[in-house]
């Protein structure tokens, strides 16, 4: 499987932290003193009580901009920190790309004194909710499938968690996904698909030909007679959770 060393280069542009989202994180990490970031990308949501960065991919890590908190090159199933090295740890849109994800839950939670705060995704809800997928790229849904994190398992894992629905703003600046829901132009540019590991991951002979559908659809007309009334809407829920769990 490619990595965020070959596919990541972009992500400091296409991945820019939206600052609803941000607020939600945030509020979920609490009256913590400080947090470690663990799949910390190039720092979008890092709060500034952010003490260290944990990233496997050093594309990524050259991207984050001076000032943030220091990064150190490791995984999740190995995060090379004591117990208890901090009040809280954030672990955003990155369970999916673990070897094993009991493995990083367990080092989540020996690194955290107090919360754990996960943003990841329902596939269940994000297949079914998410035109792109079950309309145009039910191939690219297969491959999530072998991937997502099921946010129960999740839950168990960490021995009890809540789940907080993350609605996504039509004018989402953090390019992931299902932030162009509104603007599916947006997914014909192949920048915006530079920063989804979705769409990078999954090979390009499978999603072209839902990609050229999707083309004539919106010259047609037709992806407006279908979907027309998210045009209307603000905010959409797809599927994507925090997870939240005290420790």
């Amino acid at each position: 499987m490619a990595t965020y060393d070959s596919f990541g280069a972009t992500y400091a542009h296409t991945r820019r932290p939206d600052p609803r989202i941000a607020a939600q994180i945030h509020a979920a990490l609490g009256d913590v003193t400080d947090v470690i970031n663990v799949g910390a990308g190039a720092g979008s949501y890092e709060p500034a009580r952010t003490t260290l960065a944990v990233e496997p991919s050093q594309v990524m890590i050259a991207q984050r901009p001076p000032g943030l908190a220091p990064a150190v090159q490791a995984v999740a199933e190995r995060l090379p920190l004591r117990d208890g090295a901090a009040d809280a740890v954030m672990a955003l849109l990155t369970v999916h790309h673990w070897s094993d994800l009991a493995a990083g839950i367990s080092e989540l939670r020996r690194v955290a004194r107090s919360r754990v705060v996960i943003l990841t995704w329902d596939q269940r809800v994000f297949r079914e909710r998410f035109w792109l997928l079950s309309d145009y790229l039910p191939e690219a849904a297969a491959f999530e499938d072998t991937r997502a994190a099921p946010t129960d398992r999740l839950a168990d894992l960490l021995g009890g968690a809540r789940q907080e629905p993350v609605l996504i703003p039509h004018d989402c600046v953090d390019g992931f996904a299902a932030a162009y829901w509104r603007r599916p132009h947006a997914y014909l540019d192949p920048g915006v698909r530079a920063g989804i590991s979705l769409l990078t991951q999954a090979d390009e002979d499978t999603v072209a030909p839902g990609l050229a559908r999707l083309a004539n659809d919106l010259e047609t007309g037709t992806w407006h007679a279908q979907h027309g009334e998210l045009l209307t809407l603000d905010t959409i829920d797809v599927g994507y959770r925090l997870i939240i769990a005290d420790n």
